[in-house]
C-alpha cells in the first residue's frame, strides 16, 4: 500500500513485479492519491495540492500498468507533465499483472481511475459505503466497464473482546489516537463485529479489511481469528 507521493513509478512497478515473482503471484498494489500530510512533513516528501496530486497518481498507473503490459523484447515510453520514460525495457517482468487496489472516498477522480485501471476498489471507512459502490458502479458503466469485474472493498477499524467490557477497556488502552479510529469503526464482541460486517456485505462490500491499532495485543488478533474469522470462512 502506497500513495502516488512516495515513490516514481518505474522503479515501483518494477518493485512490485519483482516481489510478485518472488512471491509466486501473490503481490497486490494498493495506491492512492495521498492524504496524510503530517507523515509528509515527517520525512520530507513534498506534499503537492490535490489536484495534482490526482494528475501523478492518473500518470503512475499509466506507467505501472503499461510497464507490466510491455511485452519482452518491447519497450516502453511515456511522456506526461509529470513523469517521462524513454524506451524502458520492463525487467523484471510480475508471474502476472499484479491486482492494483486503488481507494478513497471522493465522489469523481478516485472512482474513474479505479474504474479504468484497479481490480480492486476501496471505498475507504464504512460510513456512506452504499451510496459510494453505486456512485462507483454508475462510473465504470458510463466508461463501458463491467462493475462485476472489480472487487468492492472497505476498512473497519476493530477493538473487540470476550466481552464488551473488555473490548471497552482494550479501547481505553489504546489511548486518544485509538478513540479516534475507533470512531469510524466498531468496539465490541465477536458477535456485534460480525453483525457489524453483515451491514457492510448489504453495503455491497464483498472485502473488509479489519484494522487493528495495537498489533502487539497478540490476543486480540487470536480472539478474532477464532471467533470472528473463523465463521466469515
Amino acid at each position: 500500500m502506497t500513495a502516488s507521493t512516495y515513490r516514481r513509478p518505474g522503479p515501483l512497478a518494477i518493485t512490485v513485479a519483482t516481489v510478485d515473482a518472488m512471491s509466486g503471484g501473490r503481490a497486490e498494489l494498493g495506491i492512492g492519491a495521498a492524504w496524510y500530510e503530517r507523515e509528509h512533513r515527517y520525512f520530507g516528501i513534498p506534499f503537492p495540492p490535490l489536484a495534482e496530486r490526482f494528475d501523478r497518481l492518473s500518470e503512475q498507473l499509466e506507467i505501472i500498468t503499461g510497464l507490466w503490459a510491455t511485452a519482452p523484447g518491447d519497450r516502453f515510453s511515456f511522456l506526461g507533465q509529470h513523469y517521462r520514460l524513454e524506451e524502458c525495457a520492463s525487467i523484471p517482468r510480475p508471474a502476472r499483472r499484479p491486482p492494483v487496489i486503488i481507494g478513497g472516498a471522493g465522489p469523481r477522480r478516485t472512482p474513474a481511475l479505479a474504474a479504468r485501471f484497479a481490480d480492486e476498489f476501496n471505498s475507504g471507512m464504512a460510513d456512506g459505503l452504499a451510496e459510494r459502490f453505486a456512485n462507483f458502479r454508475r462510473i465504470c458503466e458510463q466508461s463501458g466497464r463491467d462493475p462485476a469485474g472489480v472487487r468492492l472493498s472497505t476498512t473497519l477499524p476493530v477493538c473487540c473482546g470476550a466481552t464488551r467490557g473488555e473490548a471497552a477497556r482494550r479501547a481505553a488502552a489504546l489511548g486518544e489516537p485509538g478513540a479516534r479510529m475507533l470512531r469510524m469503526g466498531i468496539t465490541g464482541t465477536p458477535g456485534d463485529i460480525l453483525g457489524r460486517i453483515d451491514g457492510l456485505r448489504a453495503a455491497g462490500a464483498d472485502t473488509v479489511y479489519v484494522h487493528l491499532y495495537d498489533v502487539t495485543d497478540t490476543e486480540h488478533i487470536a480472539l478474532l481469528g477464532r471467533e470472528v474469522v473463523s465463521q466469515l470462512a
